[in-house]
């Protein structure tokens, strides 16, 4: 199946499904706050597992008692597609479950 850029009213809608998540530039990004270091860490692995899973991967960014993701779709030049916004679904159940808010 052929992954295709998003308009951006799609963009839209999708994101008024995602608290948190917003638009910049070509990607979706959200940064998540934890209550420690190794929350964040541990958290990261986590999304790097559903990454593998999904074979979709985002620029993920470890800090201090934070996590950050930018994403979007390398394989269509850069653009927000359907696949970027299965990835924020699943990084969205998965945060609570890390402390994460």
């Amino acid at each position: 199946m052929a992954v295709e850029p998003l308009s951006q009213k799609e963009i839209e809608d999708r994101l008024a499904e995602l608290p948190g998540w917003s638009l910049e530039g070509d990607r979706i990004v959200r940064s998540y706050r934890l209550g420690s270091h190794f929350a964040a860490a541990a958290m990261v692995l986590h999304i790097a597992q559903v990454q593998e899973e999904l074979d979709h991967h985002s620029d993920l960014t470890l800090g201090y008692h934070s996590v950050s993701l930018t994403v979007n779709t390398h394989s269509v030049g850069g653009a927000v597609t359907e696949l970027d916004f299965a990835l924020a679904h699943r990084v969205e159940e998965l945060a609570p479950g890390h402390g994460a808010h």
